[in-house]
């Protein structure tokens, strides 16, 4: 989860105080002190005089500015939302301020995300970590509807384990449209809401459980089907959605959906794995291998599909021996399957040497088919990635 997030290149920002006739004692002396950094001294004139005179344009403005440089940005903000309701004369000079500190913050925020990932000492890292989320939400706060700041927000609650906290920034990123990761993020958070809720239901029983989890299904696919509609051609939102019809026991709307959209996209290697992966958790095991393979044509490097092409043989493997079992017949057919299943487990570890349970899956396939050195070797290399 941890990455290293870019820097923007931003301007100083200088401020412009102009000599207004008929300026009151205490704007006038704001100005000095601002004009020789005594700035708690003008903060202290400035609140006199909004106090004194509420209408103050200037007074909001430079009250404004003060706060801005403490980096307190929500006072900043609110000072400026009072100058502008009494006149747009330092409109453009607010507009100038909220960029500069959109920009300051964002690129604080980076940079205590980038030391977070840095360092090795869990709270230095939490530390640093909450310091990127503060700059982070400082930025939002000048510019609502820049992407970037959000984005970086998400990744850095990510990495705190606050899953909760990346639901609104991932909604407001949703409603600009303009990420398709935060689509398929924010699907996948609803739909694993729900599957913990599941969980809790079939120990507690209490039927809240199960109505909030469905609540939490229907969420995710509201917000996967808007990403699809957008974004068809991502893979990731895909793979999420069909996820999400599968946690939601629509197998049938999934089938449906995604056999729609290799009949209209046939080359879409996307479509084809997740209508594979919905067939092959229906136990459709000819319709999955026909979809993977397809899939694999198409992308010869794709990998979830050569493991999962892998996954159909074994299941389909299986399922023959058990039905031979149960009519107490006696035949090795079963094997060819399982046989079927070796070089795309082989090639699946040639890119992902390091994962145990694949490792130890492919053992279990070479035991049922008698190749016993074969199976030790590959129960060894399980053993090696878990250490």
């Amino acid at each position: 989860m941890k990455q290293v997030l870019i820097y923007l290149s931003i301007l100083g920002m200088a401020l412009g105080i102009t000599a207004f006739q008929c300026a009151s004692a205490e704007l006038t002396g704001a100005k000095l002190y601002i004009n020789q950094k005594q700035y708690d001294k003008a903060k202290e004139t400035l609140l006199k005089e909004v106090q004194k005179n509420p209408n103050s344009d200037e007074g909001w403005y430079l009250l404004g500015y003060l706060y801005g440089e403490e980096g307190n940005i929500p006072k900043m903000l609110e000072a400026f939302d009072k100058s502008l309701s009494i006149s747009k004369k330092f409109e453009q000079q607010i507009v100038e301020s909220k960029k500069y500190y959109w920009a300051t913050g964002f690129n604080k925020g980076v940079s205590f995300f980038n030391k977070a990932t840095k360092t090795t000492d869990k709270d230095s890292m939490n530390m640093f970590f909450e310091k990127a989320a503060e700059n982070f939400n400082n930025a939002i706060l000048c510019e609502p509807d820049s992407a970037g700041a959000y984005i970086n927000l998400v990744y850095t609650y990510l990495n705190m384990n606050r899953i909760d906290d990346t639901i609104a920034p991932l909604e407001k990123l949703v409603s600009i449209g303009t990420a398709p990761e935060a689509f398929a993020m924010l699907g996948q958070i609803y739909t694993e809401k729900g599957n913990q809720l599941i969980d809790n239901y079939k120990t507690s029983k209490n039927p809240a459980d199960s109505i909030q989890a469905y609540e939490n299904f229907n969420k995710a696919i509201e917000v996967l089907e808007k990403g699809q509609a957008k974004y068809p051609d991502d893979g990731e939102i895909l793979l999420r959605l069909s996820n999400a019809y599968i946690s939601a026991n629509k197998l049938d709307v999934a089938m449906t959906a995604f056999k729609t959209g290799v009949e209209k996209e046939p080359n879409n290697k996307f479509y084809r794995y997740n209508y594979g992966v919905l067939l092959l958790n229906a136990d459709k095991y000819p319709e999955a291998e026909e979809q993977f393979k397809a899939a694999i044509e198409l992308d010869p490097d794709y990998t979830n599909a050569v493991y999962n092409l892998a996954v159909t043989y074994i299941r389909w493997g299986a399922k023959m021996r058990e039905e031979m079992e149960e009519k107490g017949e006696v035949s090795d057919a079963y094997k060819e399957k399982f046989s079927a299943a070796i070089p795309y487990l082989e090639k699946y570890l040639s890119v992902n040497p390091q994962e145990p349970t694949i490792w130890e899956l492919l053992g279990k396939v070479y035991a049922n088919l008698g190749m016993k050195e074969k199976s030790e070797e590959a129960f060894n290399k399980a053993d090696q990635y878990r250490k």
